[in-house]
């Protein structure tokens, strides 16, 4: 079998996308599961719709889901070069050559000596592939009018250069998205009229929104870009984990797969011709997941950014750590850490209606009462002292287990469960703490003189 060549092609005519990310890893994974190669090629020759730093976005932030390749325009090969503009003259010199053996002709502007070159559609073909993912496909040549493959400015057209390109790069499998699909009998055309073999096509589905319509660019209540994720504290191992899933399905119960995991698994007859909806809850819980996995030292430093930014102030590190044990659990990404922050000391707490009945099934009022005169003498210095108050609390009104801790949880941050209640309460701050027990006290209706 002839080693397996796969690449990624984009225009640098933007960000990386989602859906581009996407067909970068289904080649990746394909390419490194069967021990072949893998290779970016810029196709640049839209030179109206490129846009400054379209290239190095897509090269860095590749590179930052955990996708390498073997050859490219930052790494060089024996196929290059990687940039379509600097492969003019090759695209000229074959496109002459489809001239001279009148598979092509020259369509002249009029008053001019410019020409560009179109190719001559053959009449009563039938073109077939057999697609990975869709199986059999056929084109008639007659819905297919003479289309240019070179322009009077001497750039090539999409179809024509791709097919030059991925014969002299030896490209064994062209992984893409299913609106190139249309696309493939124009290629075909070339392919036969050069007498070259054709790579192995296959043709990935969309992918959806929330309203089951295709993912666009417009869409403005989904978030797009990668680099827009990677600003958000998403971790990369997520995001590749999550982007796997979008049109594949592998032979595995699990859903948490690491890079290895994913080349090892991946399959290209799993591949779905089925629409891939995008699941924002999904992403928040494989996200999530690998959270739960950092070090407490990563963790700081994937969050600390996020407070900074916001200007709220980290007094130690102490007190860092304990505002992460207590939040953590919550988090889907890092920038997270700055809602729940706010939600955590904001001023008042809501009880809801569930919450309220929730505490009153509890001797609440003699809880909490003796509680703020412990509270009063307290220093708040250390988690420790908090705890033992808590326990004298207990001992003082001989109310153990639920009946102790529910009303003082529910009373000082709203919630019936939640991380270490003393460590809670040394981060709300001895002022809190009294002001939310009195709130909580005055809204049940049990006010203490």
């Amino acid at each position: 079998m002839k080693k397996v060549r796969a690449r990624y092609a984009p225009s640098p005519t933007g960000l990386l996308h989602i859906g581009n990310a996407r067909t970068a890893l289904f080649n990746y994974l394909f390419a490194r599961h069967h021990g072949g190669d893998f290779l970016i090629r810029i196709e640049d020759t839209d030179v109206a719709r490129n846009v400054s730093g379209g290239e190095k976005s897509q090269l860095e932030f590749l590179s930052w889901l955990g996708i390498t390749w073997d050859e490219g325009p930052d790494k060089g090969g024996n196929y290059g070069p990687y940039h379509q503009l600097k492969r003019l003259d090759l695209y000229k010199e074959y496109a002459e050559i489809l001239l001279e053996k009148g598979f092509a002709y020259k369509d002249i502007k009029e008053g001019s000596d410019s020409y560009a070159i179109r190719f001559k559609v053959p009449q009563d073909v039938t073109y077939t592939f057999d697609d990975i993912i869709r199986g059999k496909l056929s084109f008639m040549s007659k819905e297919i009018e003479d289309w240019i493959i070179l322009k009077d400015n001497g750039i090539p057209t999409y179809n024509f250069a791709v097919v030059i390109d991925d014969h002299f790069m030896e490209i064994t499998h062209v992984l893409r998205g299913e609106e190139h699909i249309t696309n493939t009998p124009k290629q075909l055309m070339v392919y036969d009229a050069f007498g070259w073999e054709y790579p192995s096509f296959g043709h990935m589905t969309i992918i959806v929104n929330e309203e089951k319509k295709k993912l666009s660019k417009r869409d403005t209540n989904t978030v797009q870009f990668i680099s827009e994720y990677a600003n958000m504290g998403y971790l990369p191992e997520a995001m590749l984990n999550f982007l796997s899933l979008l049109g594949w399905s592998p032979q595995s119960n699990k859903e948490i797969l690491s890079h290895d995991e994913l080349v090892s698994l991946f399959d290209e007859h799993k591949l779905s011709a089925a629409p891939s909806y995008f699941d924002r809850q999904k992403l928040a819980f494989i996200n999530s997941r690998y959270m739960k996995l950092l070090s407490l030292e990563d963790l700081k430093k994937l969050t600390r950014p996020f407070l900074e930014k916001e200007n709220i102030h980290i007094p130690n590190e102490v007190w860092f750590e304990n505002l992460l044990s207590v939040l953590k659990d919550r988090l889907s990404y890092g920038q997270e850490i700055v809602k729940y922050y706010h939600e955590f000391f904001h001023e008042s707490i809501t009880l809801t209606d569930e919450i309220q009945t929730e505490i009153k099934a509890f001797d609440y009022e003699k809880v909490l009462n003796d509680f703020l005169t412990k509270v009063d003498q307290l220093d708040f210095m250390d988690a420790l002292e908090i705890e033992q108050a808590i326990k004298q609390v207990g001992l003082d009104t001989n109310i153990k287990g639920k009946g102790l801790f529910m009303p003082l949880r529910i009373a000082t941050t709203g919630e019936a469960h939640g991380p270490s209640l003393p460590v809670s309460l040394l981060l709300l701050g001895k002022k809190k703490v009294m002001n939310r027990i009195l709130q909580t006290l005055k809204e049940l209706k049990g006010v203490t003189a």
